[in-house]
């Protein structure tokens, strides 16, 4: 995959998932609504955003069923196409909700994240070059 200087960006938590992938904001702030731990408000941002970016882009699962099998792509995730710009302009309240909850999350940038196993207008999903041909754990 080749790109400009910092194609790519994506949002992603300090450590590793058991996995070995680092999670994505949403997969972040969604675990934090499964414990229990979002504020009413905080729920309601989730609610309506994730719902916005539900009906802005396409879920890669739904187009390949098999994007983010382990065995099939090990520690695979998504980065935004930095181009698109409408998407990432909402991150920030997500970021403020694991800021909230002290947990800790970073931006990454990149040019070649990793080997491409799907790609639309918006975003890429690929499997991290130092985990290709890793099993499951």
């Amino acid at each position: 995959m080749s790109g400009d200087a910092e194609s790519y960006v994506r949002f992603q938590s300090a450590t590793r998932h058991q996995r070995g992938h680092f999670t994505g904001v949403f997969g972040l702030v969604n675990g934090l609504a499964q414990e229990g731990k979002l504020t009413a408000e905080q729920e309601m941002f989730r609610r309506t955003n994730n719902d916005w970016y539900d009906s802005a882009y396409p879920d890669p699962s739904t187009v390949d069923p098999a994007v983010y099998d382990h065995e099939v792509n090990p520690c695979a995730v998504a980065w935004f196409k930095v181009t698109a710009a409408h998407l990432i302009e909402r991150v920030p309240g997500y970021l403020e909700i694991l800021e909230a909850h002290g947990v800790e999350c970073r931006t990454v940038r990149s040019s070649d994240p990793g080997r491409v196993v799907y790609e639309d207008e918006f975003q890429v999903v690929v499997v991290p070059y130092e985990a290709e041909g890793v099993g499951v754990a």
